[in-house]
């Protein structure tokens, strides 16, 4: 598929972007002082447009930086994150990803998200799997919480979002799930589900650019994904609830939240 190569393309110029730039970008602040973008992520972005643009000029954008182009159903759209986890690449944290996802109409056709610290590679096209490294990945087959290793995330409210993920960790580890972990890159821990590092992952508050390629890539890798209210994950949703299905449903039981 064309746009896969590109997608491809796109990653490996911002992902040896953000290497090379790695403690040298400059930090800037957005609305609070832990939400961060860099020189680093406007870089990135502008190469990620850019090398797409060469070879699609009419095909319209949803960025987390700059100025988008195009809406949930346009038909030819790039949803593009150049630094998922800026936190962690602004202080020198190892953690931090590319993730560009390709959609017709509000369907996810192609997803690419870029390790580059460790060189992975995360890809999937509509209806042929979902691969790290050119190698088959697929969720886990565990099915409690007991034997489970769950991610999750914290958007950047301070107030209910946040008392919220506290009190659904605290009633995952009553369940007596085996393990909570908090990463910071959101792309990078749905790649984790798709590859089964962890066996679920969730967060209530996400933007479409922060899981989008990923949940292509966790349902090729025969995952599932919703909202936190169990709704199908959509472009416009604004949480994330995925796993593999059996695990899926125990985590959506513990953290289902309509607030």
């Amino acid at each position: 598929m064309k746009v896969l190569e590109v997608a491809k393309r796109a990653a490996d110029r911002a992902g040896k972007c953000l290497m090379d730039m790695a403690g040298k970008a400059e930090i800037h602040t957005k609305e609070t002082s832990y939400n961060l973008v860099t020189e680093a992520d406007l870089e990135a972005e502008r190469l990620i447009t850019e090398t797409i643009r060469e070879t699609f000029p009419d095909h319209t954008f949803l960025l987390e930086e700059g100025q988008s182009t195009g809406t949930a159903e346009a038909d030819h759209l790039w949803i593009v994150d150049p630094l998922d986890a800026t936190n962690n690449y602004a202080h020198g944290i190892p953690h931090f990803s590319v993730s560009i996802a390709y959609a017709e109409k509000g369907a996810i056709q192609a997803g690419v998200i870029l390790d580059p610290v460790r060189d992975e590679w995360f890809c999937a096209e509509r209806g042929k799997g979902a691969f790290m490294n050119d190698k088959p990945i697929q969720v886990t087959k565990s099915n409690s919480l007991e034997e489970s290793v769950v991610g999750t995330g914290f958007y950047y409210d301070r107030g209910k979002l946040m008392e919220a993920t506290l009190n659904s960790i605290h009633t995952l580890f009553k369940r007596n799930v085996r393990g909570i972990r908090r990463m910071g890159s959101a792309a990078i821990d749905l790649c984790w589900v798709a590859n089964g590092r962890f066996d679920a992952f969730f967060e209530y508050q996400l933007a479409p650019w922060d899981y989008s390629a990923g949940k292509l890539i966790i349902e090729e890798a025969g995952g599932k994904c919703t909202d936190r209210e169990g709704n199908l994950l959509e472009i416009e949703s604004r949480s994330v609830v995925v796993g593999n299905p059996a695990v899926h449903e125990l985590v959506l039981d513990a953290v289902r939240w309509t607030g």
